[in-house]
């Protein structure tokens, strides 16, 4: 895969704090590290819950829970970072 590749992110919402909405904080590791290989990074939303998939040219690559990602943070000690950007790296 080309280091400039664009992944779409796409993510549900999850329940926090009692209330259910779309939040990017658990995303901001996942950016982080594909971002510093290099790869293009685009967030939609989707309708499914607690959910997160990686596209790359049309296929999903990547799929966790989000509420599995850590909150905040760089995402270098996130192992599901770590696979999830194995998983673009090797996507073709």
């Amino acid at each position: 895969m080309p280091a400039n590749a664009k992944v779409t992110i796409r993510y549900g919402k999850y329940e926090a704090c009692g209330t259910v909405e779309y939040r990017e904080d658990r995303l901001d590791g996942l950016q982080a590290v594909l971002k510093a290989d290099g790869h293009e990074v685009e967030l939609k939303q989707i309708e499914d819950w607690n959910v997160v998939e990686l596209i790359v040219n049309g296929e999903t690559v990547y799929t966790c829970n989000i509420t599995e990602l850590d909150f905040g943070g760089d995402g270098k000690l996130d192992p599901l970072c770590a696979e999830a950007l194995q998983a673009v790296q090797t996507a073709y």
